[in-house]
């Protein structure tokens, strides 16, 4: 794997990622849409649960990326073996957490919902999609594993595939168990669950059968089974603990987001789900890129060419930004044309009410262009310990402006949602800043190379 800081290698590693990093937001979003024909509280009550279960499907992603960034260092540093061994190590490590996972959704979710919403048919209904998705997280994170491989040695190809196999399966499905179509029981919102967990493992199936038949991945020694390794776990738990947590406090204070937005009312939740399916989609692009430039930096990094990480973060910025422009001035002149052949009429008056925040979500994707690359860049080049402060501070004052905003009777929806503007502004800077320090170019820490340990056929 050869890497530069060209617009023509930027393409190569990030447009397979932007595809396929969407795995989680199109089965969010299918569901959605779903649920949007059959009633306003499914409508509601998904666009709670499907947030709560993006955190889960975060966590198994972040210790991912931190095996993706190991995988990438060995990569560039010309030890393939090493690829192989971090690759098992991640799929240990990964399957480990999803049964952790597994049990929290099972005893702990109730608790936690009870705490957050206050209408029993939100509640009831959050916790009927979880009984199905829950049983979803072990292909989950299974497969995030062999994407953080494609992605850490710069072959992701395949992953665009694959997420369109996991995006075909799910709509065919959801129509099936949540309508009751083709002699399937009419299920609900448990069905878009269901459908979502059949699904990813059906994607799961397909990209083990290719890695199968990937004759390239072989120098990397991924059919033999090594021992579980504690060093290597331990690497990949110290950089990946702090992206988690980045993950989880995000996307957490998206969480209580929703959960203090039906403060506004059960309608006002829905609107918010209108415009979440928006962000969705158009956020695609920017979520692609972030992953990619992880890879790109953590190369440059490992390579010892760290000059080339702030030009690289720069060009895939304005990339990032050109397209998300591109996809969102759409929705700002035409919204109707947009939308009705997405969400229909039935509920036109949600879309209606959504208008006028498209365009706050307009500011928050121009700046999220900016402010998540170079702060992603700053994970990649391997100070995932500032980075957790950085978004640990920029969460806890985002939450605190929300609640302020929320609480008062002055606040609306499109100022709740101007919040995220300031977040993302304020990423750039630190984030920006920390570039602009002559010293940030120290290698990241990497263990001396030992003996494999002994592989088993």
């Amino acid at each position: 794997m050869e890497l530069s800081t060209s617009y023509r290698d930027i393409w190569k590693v990030s447009i397979p990622i932007i595809i396929g990093s969407a795995a989680q937001n199109v089965v969010a979003m299918t569901d959605s849409v779903f649920l949007y024909y059959r009633s306003e509280d499914d409508f509601a009550a998904i666009g709670f649960v499907a947030t709560f279960y993006i955190i889960v499907a975060a966590i198994g992603f972040g210790f991912s990326r931190g095996g993706q960034i190991m995988m990438a260092l060995r990569a560039g540093q010309k030890r393939p073996e090493e690829v192989g061994r971090t690759f098992y190590s991640t799929v240990y490590f990964e399957l480990i957490l999803a049964g952790i996972l597994f049990l929290f959704m099972t005893y702990g979710a109730y608790w936690l919902f009870a705490s957050l919403v206050d209408s029993d048919v939100i509640f009831y209904k959050a916790l009927e999609y979880l009984d199905t998705r829950k049983w979803g997280v072990f292909a989950s994170y299974f497969g995030v594993a062999c994407v953080a491989l494609y992605t850490g040695i710069a072959r992701p190809v395949f992953i665009v595939i694959d997420t369109v196999i996991l995006a075909a399966v799910n709509i065919i499905l959801d129509r099936a168990l949540i309508f009751g179509e083709w002699g399937f029981p009419e299920m609900g919102i448990a069905g878009a669950g269901l459908a979502s967990t059949i699904a990813e493992y059906v994607a799961l199936v397909i990209f083990i059968i290719y890695m199968i038949l990937d004759r390239k991945n072989r120098k990397y020694k991924i059919f033999k089974l090594p021992k579980w390794d504690p060093a290597i776990i331990r690497e990949i738990i110290g950089l990946s603990v702090p992206i988690v947590a980045m993950s989880v406090v995000g996307l957490g204070s998206a969480f209580v987001f929703f959960g203090l937005v039906e403060n506004f009312g059960e309608r006002a939740l829905a609107v918010t789900n209108i415009v979440r399916i928006a962000y969705l989609i158009l956020s695609i692009p920017a979520w692609g890129f972030c992953t990619g430039i992880n890879t790109m930096a953590s190369y440059f990094v490992g390579s010892k060419q760290p000059q080339h990480v702030v030009t690289v973060l720069w060009k895939t910025s304005i990339l990032c930004f050109g397209i998300t422009a591109l996809m969102v001035l759409p929705l700002l002149v035409f919204p109707q044309e947009v939308l009705y052949p997405i969400l229909g009429d039935e509920r036109a008056y949600l879309i209606d009410a959504a208008y006028p925040i498209f365009w706050v979500l307009g500011g928050i994707l121009t700046t999220f262009s900016f402010g998540s690359i170079f702060f992603n860049g700053l994970i990649g080049a391997g100070d995932t310990g500032l980075a957790l402060k950085l978004q640990f501070g920029c969460a806890l004052g985002y939450v605190a402006l929300i609640l302020v905003v929320v609480k008062s009777s002055w606040g609306t929806m499109a100022l709740a949602w101007s919040v995220e503007i300031i977040y993302w502004i304020v990423m750039f800077i630190f984030s920006y800043w920390y570039f602009r320090r002559p010293r940030w170019k120290k290698p990241v820490a990497t263990p001396e190379k030992k003996p494999a340990p002994e592989l088993a056929e």
